[in-house]
């Protein structure tokens, strides 16, 4: 089933220029991905009921077009099937935004894995919620699976951050769309000046708790402008962000 949901772009969701930031994106992507969940019950409102909450294991984003301050989006989103095969670990849910001219502007696709919140592990993805978000088989990226990021050795420019209360989400976690404003403040000055990015990926590897000091590293390779958000040892990876 595709769900779709009207928004207007806010002040707090723009940059430069007044274009929409990649955060403000991603978190529009996040409410509306949210408000469907809702609809099927497997929301915020349901967890003590179920038992079990989203988490966020993968980003893919590309802005075709950026949108300005004030404009209306229309957002569609659903969950996806991968190659025509239903996981049962872990799911897709892939995103269209179009303008009030009805153009396509943006796509973005997102895994998802399911948590116990009682164990604090994942578990399964049974049958009955399958059939509830009633999964398509379209695919924005036409890539199926989205696949693990090299990590890199060397970092060219690294910031330390201590993690605070403001950064908890409801699952007592760093809220996913930080780990992004995280590698912003790692670019370097002259790369950052250079945003905004038209494509984003961030891959989450291990949770960051409240109190949590992790070290930001950049490097740019490929053409990419890479961060790694790992703890202060350099021992845990926690997430690897891709900016181009």
């Amino acid at each position: 089933m595709i769900f779709s949901e009207y928004v207007k772009i806010q002040l707090k969701d723009i940059g430069k220029n007044n274009l929409i930031k990649n955060i403000g994106i991603l978190e529009i992507l996040e409410n509306v991905a949210t408000h469907h969940s809702d609809l099927v019950g497997f929301g915020p409102n349901s967890i003590e009921t179920t038992g079990v909450s989203w988490i966020l294991l993968d980003w893919k984003l590309n802005v075709i077009k950026r949108p300005k301050y004030g404009q209306i989006l229309r957002v569609d989103t659903w969950g996806r099937t991968i190659l025509g095969e239903i996981k049962k670990s872990y799911t897709y849910r892939d995103f269209e935004i179009y303008d009030e001219e009805n153009n396509l502007c943006i796509i973005a696709t997102s895994k998802w894995a399911l948590l116990n919140i009682n164990t604090g592990r994942l578990t399964k993805i049974e049958e009955d919620i399958i059939k509830k978000y009633k999964i398509e088989n379209k695919d924005v990226f036409n890539i199926g699976e989205l696949g693990k990021i090299k990590e890199v050795e060397e970092a060219t420019n690294e910031i330390e951050y201590r993690v605070s209360r403001r950064d908890i989400d409801l699952n007592g976690h760093m809220h996913n769309l930080y780990y992004l404003s995280l590698a912003y403040e790692a670019l370097p000055e002259e790369v950052y000046k250079n945003r905004p990015f038209n494509n984003v990926r961030i891959q989450y590897k291990r949770e960051v708790r409240f109190g949590d000091i992790v070290k930001c590293k950049y490097t740019f390779e490929d053409n990419n402008h890479i961060i790694t958000i790992c703890n202060k040892e350099e021992q845990k990876i926690h997430s690897i962000i891709i900016l181009n």
